[in-house]
């Protein structure tokens, strides 16, 4: 099953704002990261997402309503997605590969750019292209959480992470130009390998659990 997210051009929103009723989100649509894996346990936290763009870049904000929240990593492309964490699985219209976004509840960033994610005999995946720091510092990320939870959190609690993607960010391995009426690919995704309750959500399906599945990506229109 193939989704269909449609990304509309919005010139009013701001970045980092974890305002889920701002206004200026008004016209974007809700994402729902609502397919559980069952290898996972019975915490199915209720996850959304809107996403926006304009000609300063992408805008990703997540809504986690949740419980067994954890997270400790704080240095870039740490194993993040074993905290509390939220991704986002980005094929630039045209491009070979894709760019892993995985973010913990803290806003600790996990990013490479991906051309194939199969692995090797060794176990590293064939193809995978580092981003720089530097890089990864133009990216701008907020949460409603501190950048540590520990001890985990037991009880239920609702916690937001704003993304600011600038355009820039994408010209060391694919320039974007102009993203309006393009097509791109990807999946978007919940998870926590390490907490106490682990599980792995997808907004489009995977058929088995490993979130490196392009053929399981859906679609996102960017639409003016």
């Amino acid at each position: 099953m193939n989704g269909e997210y449609p990304i509309y051009y919005n010139a009013k929103i701001r970045k980092n704002t974890l305002n889920w009723n701002d206004p200026a989100w008004e016209k974007a649509k809700i994402a729902s990261i609502d397919h559980f894996h069952p290898a996972g346990s019975s915490h199915h936290p209720q996850t959304e997402t809107k996403i926006a763009y304009n000609h300063e870049g992408i805008f990703v904000l997540f809504r986690v309503k949740d419980r067994y929240v954890r997270s400790v990593y704080t240095e870039y492309n740490t194993k993040v997605h074993e905290d509390s964490c939220v991704e986002w699985f980005f094929q630039p219209p045209g491009a070979e590969g894709y760019y892993n976004f995985e973010i913990n509840a803290g806003g600790t960033l996990h990013v490479n750019y991906i051309i194939d994610p199969e692995r090797d005999e060794n176990g590293k995946r064939k193809n995978i292209r580092p981003v720089p720091a530097g890089i990864a510092k133009k990216i701008l990320i907020e949460s409603s959480l501190p950048a540590i939870v520990d001890p985990e959190i037991e009880s239920e609690i609702e916690w937001r992470l704003a993304v600011f993607i600038p355009l820039s960010f994408f010209d060391h391995y694919t320039p974007l130009g102009n993203i309006t009426g393009a097509v791109a690919r990807g999946n978007l995704y919940k998870c926590g390998d390490k907490t106490s309750h682990p599980h792995w959500a997808a907004w489009n399906p995977i058929d088995v659990l490993n979130f490196h599945r392009p053929d399981c990506f859906g679609s996102f229109v960017f639409i003016e």
